[in-house]
């Protein structure tokens, strides 16, 4: 019978680690014996979390869309510990907005940090968990990347590309011994839902949390998210949806596919209903 107990990995890599789901990942990857190196953009923040954390924890400053940054995190880590067993491929930025609201700026921003961060990490990876014959790589997605998530279409794209990518590596990695896997929670309760990337003016400000809570009145932990998160590694599972919402939603939209849709067209309508009014009122 499987045990979470069976899953003790020697050291982990997490981008995004400093907050939200990365630290908590982070902090359940630590619980199991793993030396963890919290790696993120804002360095001060990585630093505090891995001291809160303790023994077996460090920092490090990377941007994720630089490939050599990232290819020279992975492989100090591995220089200094002598192997990689978990890369986890988490940080990420919140797009939000009609298209019509969109410019280019949203496209390079989610493309650079969603997609090519997460390319980034694993291209950084792959060769030394190869060359062990061993290890197990994550990639953090979302539930937008296993529905037609609207109003949101930067960011949809780039989570459908990811869980494309986890899915489409994972049957070529497994003859090599390395095992892939790609988280997709429901909206969990992080600072991306604050901090909505350049934020279009019908927003009135860069928060999606109100908007957020007429999909999923409850918000996730990333306690709970990371959990499941370690779990599903634990036990292989290729996609790991997370919350009732994740679960009903990708399940109605691969068995009922018609109604699945004309929900999500709806929820898109509203999103449209609310940027008429906050038009009227401003």
């Amino acid at each position: 019978m499987f045990s979470r107990n069976d899953f003790r990995p020697k050291v982990s890599i997490v981008t995004g680690g400093a907050s939200g789901i990365g630290l908590e990942i982070a902090r359940e990857l630590h619980r199991r014996g793993s030396h963890v190196v919290l790696a993120d953009l804002d360095e001060v923040k990585a630093k505090s979390a891995a001291d809160d954390l303790g023994a077996r924890a460090s920092a490090a400053q990377v941007d994720v869309s630089d490939a050599e940054a990232v290819r020279a995190l992975v492989d100090s880590v591995v220089a200094e510990h002598g192997r990689l067993d978990v890369m986890v491929n988490n940080a990420g930025v919140a797009v939000g907005g009609l298209l019509e609201e969109l410019d280019q700026r949203h496209w390079d921003k989610a493309l650079d940090v969603n997609l090519r961060g997460v390319i980034n990490g694993v291209m950084a990876a792959y060769p030394h968990l190869t060359r062990q014959g061993s290890g197990h790589i994550l990639n953090t997605a979302s539930l937008a990347g296993l529905i037609p998530a609207p109003a949101m279409l930067p960011y949809t794209t780039t989570k459908h590309a990811v869980v494309g990518l986890s899915t489409a590596l994972r049957a070529e990695a497994a003859s090599l011994g390395v095992k892939v896997s790609v988280l997709c929670p429901g909206f969990v309760d992080t600072p991306l839902l604050d901090e909505v990337y350049a934020a279009p003016d019908s927003f009135g400000g860069s928060s999606v949390r109100n908007r957020v809570r007429l999909l999923q009145p409850k918000f996730l932990t990333p306690e709970l998210t990371a959990q499941r998160a370690v779990d599903g590694l634990a036990s292989n599972k290729a996609v790991i949806p997370v919350g009732v919402f994740a679960h009903m939603t990708w399940r109605a939209l691969r068995y009922l596919p018609p109604v699945a849709r004309a929900v999500i067209q709806v929820q898109a309508t509203g999103h449209r209903r609310l940027n008429e009014r906050a038009a009227r009122r401003s």
